[in-house]
């Protein structure tokens, strides 16, 4: 039987991160490790008083649910415990993961790599940096529409600019609430202060760091990135 394995992607807002991961999920028989997914669900009926006790530290749901509207990654330890608890669950399952979005932080990389490493093997971690100019991030964010019902990311192209309704569950296609000019620039400024130090962090750790044009068709990043991780 072969031995499962990670894939994880980075890049910035509107790089086709989800979409490239929902590709490979299907492709590779990998589960899509969604950390956006995963705040969505945990957050969707949260109330005033509810919180989660990470560390012995409180977080408040509401109060992470307003950072995640302004465009602010939301607190790093509550993401980690979240996320790690899916990690080991499906490394007890057997399963191999692909990660849109996660790690997000340093914190988290220092949380969840090891862990990782530890269930998986550090030659089964595969890493890919989707690059994206910030004027087209810009751009890409400004348009991106997510179904209603499962969340699918729709990437803007000139194929998908004229969908209504999401090709994969048929829901009606929205526009996120943090997907406006000004949250958009927030979540560029956290991606280059806070996300994009990974890169090093991964090559400290002996992780080698591939990166793919991200301005391409998602035919084509898709293809470059099934050939970074030669699988």
């Amino acid at each position: 039987m072969k031995k499962p394995f990670v894939i994880i992607i980075l890049g910035p807002p509107g790089s086709g991160k989800g979409t490239q991961a929902e590709l490979l999920e299907e492709k590779l028989n990998l589960y899509h490790l969604n950390t956006s997914g995963i705040i969505v669900a945990n957050l969707l009926n949260a109330k005033k008083s509810d919180f989660v006790k990470v560390g012995g530290k409180k977080y408040f749901l509401l109060e992470e649910k307003k950072l995640r509207e302004s465009g602010k990654l939301m607190s790093p330890p509550l993401i980690a415990f979240w996320i790690k608890n899916k990690i080991r669950e499906l490394a007890k399952g057997g399963k191999g993961i692909v990660a849109s979005s996660s790690p997000r932080t340093l914190y988290e990389g220092e949380e969840i790599i090891p862990l990782f490493k530890k269930l998986y093997g550090s030659s089964s971690i595969k890493i890919i940096l989707i690059e994206l100019s910030e004027k087209e991030s810009i751009r890409r964010n400004w348009y991106r529409r997510t179904c209603k019902l499962m969340r699918h990311p729709i990437l803007y192209t000139k194929e998908t600019a004229k969908l209504t309704k999401c090709p994969l569950d048929g829901s009606k296609l929205v526009i996120r609430k943090d997907d406006t000019p000004k949250t958009i620039k927030v979540r560029l400024m956290e991606y280059k202060k806070r996300t994009f130090p990974l890169v090093s962090y991964f090559k400290k750790q002996g992780l080698k760091v591939k990166k793919v044009d991200g301005k391409q068709s998602v035919e084509k990043v898709f293809k470059d990135i099934l050939k970074a991780i030669k699988i």
